[in-house]
């Protein structure tokens, strides 16, 4: 059985709550990640924060990224996985929510994440399809 922590990307950082957005993207430029998860006062996770966040949620709308933190930015409920679920429940989790990365937690610490690039080299084409159809497709209102 192939687990979350197969699959995963080790070594993903967290981005405290009370850092600013532009210490975000500093960080994401050293480790060369979209996306870093958010964690509270207590390294738990809060929230995800993604370069597009920044560039949308926040210089688009004129705030200032040095003034405005991670946490925020932080909506909705984070979603994560188990370090040994299976595959399939990783990719559930990400269908279901339509997200595109997803951290992989062990004993309620970061330990990974787990991105497309991660799913594209371990899943077969057609798994891979059926994710990206299931992640990206789209509810046309009717």
């Amino acid at each position: 059985m192939t687990t979350a922590g197969d699959i995963m990307h080790r070594g993903a950082q967290w981005i405290p709550a009370h850092e600013t957005l532009d210490r975000a993207a500093q960080l994401m430029r050293e480790l060369n990640v979209g996306a870093l998860p958010i964690s509270d006062e207590n390294e738990r996770l809060c929230g995800i924060l993604t370069d597009r966040d920044i560039v949308v949620g926040c210089v688009a709308m004129g705030h200032d990224p040095a003034r405005v933190t991670a946490g925020e930015m932080a909506k909705g409920t984070p979603r994560w996985i188990d370090e040994g679920a299976d595959v399939g429940e990783v990719l559930r989790e990400m269908r279901e929510h339509q997200i595109r990365r997803l951290p992989v937690i062990q004993d309620k610490r970061l330990v990974g994440m787990i991105s497309e690039s991660d799913l594209a080299r371990h899943l077969a084409d057609d798994q891979m399809a059926s994710w990206a159809e299931g992640v990206y497709a789209r509810t046309v209102p009717g």
